[in-house]
């Protein structure tokens, strides 16, 4: 799994006053929580961009005055208007400590729908599992190659190993749909041609 490392400093003074400060110097607070105490530190804005501005799934190696915590990303704050990085939360992971996690969904195959002029829609990009940090992963692969037009992979098709998927079964991942083109093709089909031509009469016996 892809890891970058975040490096921080303790943050020792809490309070507005003290946040504007870190923030006016282009520092983000941070906080890791989950583990045997929870690290109040901060880092330039500019350390957890490849983390914040992807859709990947990523572990953070955060150096906090000289020791390193494993963690994933779990809440983020921005600045409503100006959108700049306010606070991020990390989840430190401890190897017997199931966590939850996001995961990205990575759609793999060709659907038969698809093939016979269908559309490939995509409803859900990731989804919310609970593992022991062993088992987490960069994404979750759902094989699409034998979803016919007009049908959906749902929550409870997908095959995540080790992983309890906390999504609602029933929702929709992905489905083929008929496209435009399909329907008006279907419906200039002539009905005579879409009726079975009747069977030929059985030949008088001599």
């Amino acid at each position: 799994m892809k890891t970058i490392t975040i490096e921080g400093q303790l943050r020792t003074e809490s309070g507005k006053k003290a946040t504007r400060q870190l923030r006016s110097q282009k520092l983000v607070p941070g906080v890791i929580y989950g583990g045997s105490q929870e690290i109040n530190f901060h880092a330039p804005a500019t350390a957890f961009k490849d983390i914040v501005y992807t859709p990947e799934f990523m572990v953070a190696e955060v150096s906090v005055e000289g020791k390193s915590y494993r963690c994933i990303l779990k809440d983020l704050q921005f600045h409503k208007v100006s959108d700049e990085l306010l606070h991020v939360d990390f989840l430190e992971l401890v190897d017997d400590k199931k966590v939850i996690a996001t995961l990205p969904l990575k759609f793999v195959g060709v659907p038969a729908g698809v093939k016979a002029g269908g559309k490939l829609v995509t409803k859900m990009k990731t989804l919310k599992v609970k593992a022991f940090p062993k088992y987490l992963k960069e994404c979750i692969e759902v094989n699409i190659d034998k979803l016919e037009l007009n049908e959906n992979i749902r929550v409870e098709d997908v095959a995540a190993d080790n992983m309890e998927i906390l999504n609602s079964p029933r929702i929709p991942v992905a489905s083929v749909t008929m496209t435009r083109q399909l329907k008006q093709e279907e419906a200039t089909v002539p009905k005579a041609e879409a009726t079975a031509a009747p069977a030929a009469a059985p030949a008088e016996k001599k």
